[in-house]
């Protein structure tokens, strides 16, 4: 394969020796495909990862001497796939005094059978470091903001408003731009560290909690809607944007005729409505436009540079009622969260001021679910930075020849981007051939778990949908893991691609393989939402918390073997789907 080298691929370094095991959970909603070599040392090697190995120093679970140069450690990439190491995240249960592995490997993992027993090290135990984390949670369970990380969304806004005229700008302004945006992604994923970690604190005290009351269903309750959650304020917006849609027979018309070419016939319109719609939807993609599927991807489309990916979700929720706002779904599920929260605190009382306190610190834990967002999301408008410039340079690197494709221009390597710049028409051939063995690659299904740093060869990997799932009978149960509580009951849409919903209808359940933010406002014109992976902390849950939609994850195989069409209940209290009744 081109550019693979003893089966492996050209980015590929070697895996830790301290910390051997690397997991896909979680890794897959941030990058379902493989990376481009640009993206993957650009962004990731020579950015991200430098500032998400500073923030788990900073959190207090580390220190900077327990990693090694040169090893792929906080995580790792493998055929151009992304991993977590599993073994630095087990870490927390391991040195915190109020966690444990398994309560990490519930809230990260869910139960995937893949997952690896946790086996001690010589020095995993670190007693000199308890004080620091304790003090870390004691800050956790009595925070509810953290005002730099405000203060990064103002400046990543700033960020994208000042973005100079790109296609105006020379090769080495726009390469100059990416070098500055580069050491910014280090800053804010160690912002986003911490709270991403400290994400599963809630869910894992609340368990125990819930459990000594005899009610751990409840725990997962105590979790939704609790609001200011960035990632889903994309979906707020789209909701008005549908209203518009739907209160007008001008904009109604224009969408019956399909996503393909709307953008044009809205531009072209001189009707009031259809003015109004385009005014506030190129406001849309300015605030939003960064997000997208696979947005961490640079060489990925975002909703700014293909708008049609949004307005097919626009398309889908336009067809819900009205008493179906997000809004109102979460203040329903908020006004639950109050009720359940007083009765467990009364319960709780009797049984002690030490699960009494550790239930109220929980309960103030759970704000760094929405600091987590907020965190990503900033990260996301510096990454889309850096993907609007690379593009720009990809495209006229193509109209001049130098490329035979403008998204040849992901295929370079990091160290690569100055000598291009320099003299684009030496890489012709090199990035044509890289983007075809990286094309072969997007066929391989990547290992679920990397075991004791020991990666398969990309020759022994799987073809992707080569599963031997078999669909599910009226009457099987497609067990997942509790992800928003709630029992609905609808149709079956196996939708694969968030840009291709096709037919989703109002009431339908959403069947996903996995979602990062570009699926949420698709959690609008549904009327529940199943994922293949995914555990107590993703995406998918967070937000469904917030929009109030029960769902479930971690349902393996689920987009193969619920059948498309079937009627299924979704028990998002037991993590259970039950297939009803299957269309014929």
């Amino acid at each position: 394969m081109g550019d693979v080298m003893e089966d492996r691929w050209i980015t590929d370094r070697h895996a830790s020796e301290r910390w051997p095991h690397y997991t896909r959970a979680n890794a897959g909603e941030v990058l379902p495909s493989s990376a481009s070599p640009l993206s993957q040392q650009l962004c990731w090697e020579n950015g991200i990862m430098h500032g998400w190995r500073d923030g788990y120093v900073r959190g207090g679970n580390y220190t900077l001497d327990e990693f090694t140069d040169g090893e792929y450690e906080v995580a790792g990439f493998f055929g151009g796939y992304f991993y977590i190491n599993l073994s630095h995240v087990r870490m927390q249960g391991v040195r915190s005094p109020l966690l444990t592995v398994e309560q990490l490997d519930l809230a990260f993992f869910g139960d995937h059978p893949d997952v690896p027993p946790y086996v001690p090290h010589p020095l995993d135990e670190r007693p000199d470091l308890v004080e620091g984390i304790l003090g870390h949670l004691a800050w956790v369970m009595s925070t509810t903001s953290v005002p730099e990380v405000d203060a990064e969304k103002v400046m990543t806004i700033e960020l994208r408003r000042s973005r100079p005229d790109l296609g105006a700008a020379s090769d080495d302004d726009i390469v100059a731009r990416v070098r500055m945006v580069q050491p910014l992604l280090g800053k804010l994923f160690d912002s986003h560290t911490p709270p991403s970690s400290d994400s599963a604190i809630a869910p894992g005290i609340l368990g125990a909690v819930c459990a000594a009351i005899g009610e751990p269903e409840t725990a997962m309750k105590l979790l939704s809607g609790i609001g200011d959650v960035d990632s889903a304020e994309p979906s707020y917006r789209m909701w008005e944007l549908s209203r518009l849609v739907k209160n007008s027979a001008e904009l109604t018309s224009s969408f019956d005729q399909g996503v393909q070419g709307l953008v044009g016939r809205l531009t072209s319109s001189q009707a009031a409505d259809a003015k109004k719609f385009v005014a506030e939807f190129e406001q849309f993609l300015v605030e939003f436009g960064s997000r997208g599927p696979n947005e961490w991807e640079i060489s990925s489309d975002t909703w700014e540079t293909r708008p049609e990916i949004a307005l097919a979700a626009i398309d889908r929720i336009r067809l819900q009622s009205d008493d179906e706002s997000p809004r109102l779904r979460n203040d329903k599920k908020a006004e639950e969260r109050r009720r359940l929260t007083s009765d467990v605190r009364a319960k709780v009382a009797a049984l002690g001021e030490e699960l009494a306190g550790q239930f109220e610190g929980a309960l103030v834990a759970g704000t760094q679910m929405a600091v987590r967002e907020r965190t990503k999301t900033n990260i996301i408008r510096a990454v889309n930075e850096v993907r609007v410039a690379i593009r720009e340079l990809g495209r006229r690197h193509a109209d001049a020849g130098h490329l035979r494709d403008a998204h040849h221009v992901f295929m370079l390597l990091d160290a690569e981007l100055e000598e291009f710049v320099k003299n684009p028409a030496a890489f012709t051939d090199l990035l044509a051939d890289r983007y075809r063995t990286w094309k072969e690659i997007q066929n391989l299904e990547p290992p679920f778990i990397i075991r004791d740093g020991v990666v398969p060869p990309l020759g022994q990997w799987a073809k992707k949908g080569a599963s031997s799932a078999t669909k599910a009978s009226a009457g099987d149960v497609v067990q997942g893991v509790p992800g928003c509580p709630g029992t609905y009951v609808g149709r079956a849409r196996v939708i694969l691609d968030p840009a291709d919903p096709r037919d989703l209808e109002p009431g339908d359940v959403l069947i996903a393989p996995n979602t990062d933010p570009a699926w949420t406002p698709l959690f609008m014109a549904c009327g529940a939402v199943v994922v293949n992976v995914g555990a107590a902390i993703s995406h998918a849950i967070i937000v469904s918390r917030e929009l109030g939609l029960p769902c479930v994850v971690s349902a393996t195989d689920a987009t193969l073997r619920i059948p498309d069409g079937s009627l299924i209940e979704v028990d998002g209290d037991t993590g259970a789907v039950t297939v009803l009744e299957v269309s014929s």
